[in-house]
């Protein structure tokens, strides 16, 4: 089987690393929001860029808090995509507003930022672009777009750690942006984790008091919070991570450039669209067919993981049946749902494994 991602060989390359570190964090008797999580906090804004970063237990509560923050709640809407994994969405259901879905780009797979004046309200609040499968969203026109509306902007960062948009890191653009370290993605840790970055001291003060039970100080709270808290191994294992994940990437867009050379005159196939104004770092290398099925399952045979990222559209899901949305609503998402599948892609995938899907996919083309 060559698999479509390969968290286990990725971790494995630094496991003497994180077996010492580990270590270090049972020697320390600091097991939760100790020194580890504080030096991770200093070095992930360092290295975006940004005022402050902090710590929470995933990706999903990272969006949580941060809406929470900005105290988005009833009676809010919130504009984001319909193609994106179900966190999007449900994270502003649970702080209780509304999201409002926006199409998206057929090439990029992004919010369509030339269809957001239209669904804008005087109940929407905030806009939350996903860059998604690695790549930035047109931050550009979304953050002016958020400007002439007096809107904020929450970037979902959860599948792009190290992405860039016009060499600004993803995660410093937007008023706040929240990352993933679930083992999967680019940046990850052997369980859960989950980071926000913000230039705003009273929203990273808040959120700090949020993700520890609405508490400043132990056992005097403020306000209702969570209990959302980084353990002290991961932030040890994503210390260990952090220093390799440039070269992760350097090597997932050196595998991505490949495999575009290879199949862009394969006709059954659309390869993803690579734009000159960012850096795309490739958590999944998808591609899209109308023979998606055929071609999976031809794969399939021959030992070569595929994954569909995402089945169904987000506004399809039967959590949000009350919404009132149909199929139709949004063409291009559906489209798109209907189509993509993505490739194996890791920073460890060997070149006669690539070669071997490169082929695979030319032929299950040629059936077709």
């Amino acid at each position: 089987m060559i698999p479509l991602i390969d968290s286990k060989k990725q971790f494995q390359s630094i496991q003497d690393n994180i077996v010492e570190v580990i270590s270090e964090v049972v020697e320390s008797g600091q097991y939760i929001l100790g020194t580890k999580v504080n030096e991770l906090e200093k070095q992930i804004a360092e290295h975006l860029d940004v005022k402050y970063a902090i710590a929470v237990g995933n990706g999903t509560d990272a969006l949580v808090l941060t809406l929470d923050a900005y105290n988005v709640g009833k009676g809010d809407e919130v504009i984001t995509t319909p193609f994106s994994f179900f966190a999007t969405a449900e994270a502003i259901t649970r702080v209780g507003a509304t999201p409002v879905f926006v199409d998206i780009d057929p090439d990029t797979f992004h919010i369509s930022p030339h269809q957001l004046k239209e669904k804008i309200s005087p109940r929407t609040k905030a806009i939350l672009p996903v860059h998604i499968f690695g790549q930035s969203a047109n931050m550009d026109e979304i953050q002016a777009v958020a400007k002439e509306y007096h809107l904020l902007v929450i970037e979902d960062a959860c599948q792009a750690f190290g992405a860039t948009y016009k060499q600004k890191a993803v995660g410093s653009i937007g008023d706040a942006a929240c990352f993933s370290f679930f083992p999967t993605k680019n940046l990850g840790t052997l369980g859960d984790g989950g980071m926000i970055t913000t230039a705003d001291e009273q929203v990273a003060n808040r959120i700090r008091r949020l993700r520890v039970h609405g508490s400043n100080q132990k056992y005097y709270h403020q306000e209702i919070g969570y209990n959302s808290r980084l353990d002290e191994i991961h932030a040890a294992i994503l210390l260990e991570c952090l220093k390799q994940i440039d070269y992760w990437n350097e090597r997932r867009a050196s595998i991505a450039e490949y495999y575009m050379n290879e199949l862009q005159d394969v006709p059954e196939l659309v390869l993803p669209a690579m734009l000159p104004d960012r850096n795309h770092v490739f958590h999944l290398f998808c591609l899209r067919s109308t023979s998606r099925q055929k071609i999976i399952e031809f794969l399939g045979h021959y030992g070569i993981q595929t994954g569909i990222y995402y089945p169904r559209c987000l506004h399809l899901q039967e959590a949000y049946q009350n919404l009132g949305y149909r199929s139709g609503d949004f063409p291009i998402a559906e489209k798109v749902s209907d189509e993509i599948f993505a490739i194996p892609m890791h920073p460890f995938l060997e070149v006669e494994n690539q070669d071997q899907v490169i082929e695979m996919l030319k032929i299950a083309s040629e059936k077709n």
